[in-house]
């Protein structure tokens, strides 16, 4: 077995992929509970982000192995360069997915049902850069369903159906939600950035940056806006105390800094943006735990 080569199917030296994933998760959960959720939901929600993670990159570089042939940055991917086969990563991919699930089954039916739907949004975004013009919408909800998940997993078995669709608290992690797709779709771009010359070259793929155009730092800094407002949103209606709000201000003051780093539009610039975006996740999710440890 080629070990290195799944290694490097997952991207398990770049733990960026996945934290960005895990902050908002971990935010989520602890907004729901109103404080520390138990061991058992963060170690679901912990391991099941990094495994669909990983699965997610074994999906991706199957549905792009034809393209990253002609991307500089991608050109080396395993599938692409023939290290590994379409069904050796298609059957890690499925391993991984498999994994996840039986941590969701630990849960309850809501929220192996939200992973289901979580799931099948993760299968299709690769796809849709052939005919969407802002992928990057459809990456935002895939990365960002964690979040009603963890909702519905706090919830327990005081859910129903309804209340998963219209429920106060189910209304806080949708509002969650459409925050954190936002900021997917601001760092994201930034990593299409990176890529947007040869992506224009192949003229078969459609980004977030190539659709932005000229405008692109400019709608990325509102969309960091949007994200921060909404989560601020939630947070006056949750009644959370000074450090969430301390929290958003670092995390303010880091899209000001990553603003610095795209404005020139360098492949480095762009891709260090990207790559340091885990940093506001983690700001606010520190603001968010430290609050909840403050003494009422």
């Amino acid at each position: 077995m080629n070990v290195r080569a799944y290694m490097n199917l997952v991207r398990w030296d770049r733990p960026a992929g996945w934290l960005l994933l895990l902050w908002p998760t971990l935010s989520a959960l602890w907004l729901a509970a109103g404080g520390f959720p138990g061991w058992h939901l963060i170690i679901v929600f912990t391991l099941g982000t990094i495994l669909m993670r990983f699965a997610g990159c074994c999906i991706n570089d199957v549905a792009d192995r034809k393209f990253d042939l002609y991307v500089k940055r991608t050109i080396h991917r395993p599938v692409t360069s023939g290290e590994l086969s379409v069904k050796q990563a298609l059957m890690c991919g499925a391993i991984l997915a498999l994994l996840s699930f039986a941590l969701v089954l630990t849960t309850n039916l809501a929220t192996i049902v939200a992973s289901l739907l979580g799931l099948f949004v993760t299968l299709i975004y690769p796809y849709t850069k052939r005919f969407f013009s802002i992928p990057q919408a459809v990456l935002g909800i895939a990365f960002s369903f964690g979040i009603p998940m963890a909702f519905t997993a706090v919830l327990g078995t005081n859910w129903t159906w309804h209340g998963v669709i219209t429920g106060t608290q189910m209304g806080y992690a949708w509002l969650l939600l459409l925050g954190n797709l936002f900021w997917v779709i601001a760092y994201d771009t930034e990593y299409a950035m990176v890529d947007r010359d040869d992506d224009l070259k192949l003229g078969m793929i459609k980004t977030s940056a190539i659709t932005f155009g000229k405008y692109d730092t400019f709608i990325i800094m509102l969309c960091y806006v949007a994200f921060l407002f909404i989560w601020s949103q939630v947070g006056f209606r949750l009644g959370a105390r000074w450090p969430y709000w301390l929290g958003l201000l670092v995390a303010f003051a880091q899209a000001i800094w990553h603003y610095t780093l795209i404005e020139n539009r360098t492949r480095e610039g762009c891709f260090k943006a990207f790559t340091k975006n885990h940093w506001i996740g983690f700001s606010i999710f520190a603001g968010v735990l430290a609050g909840s440890l403050l003494p009422y």
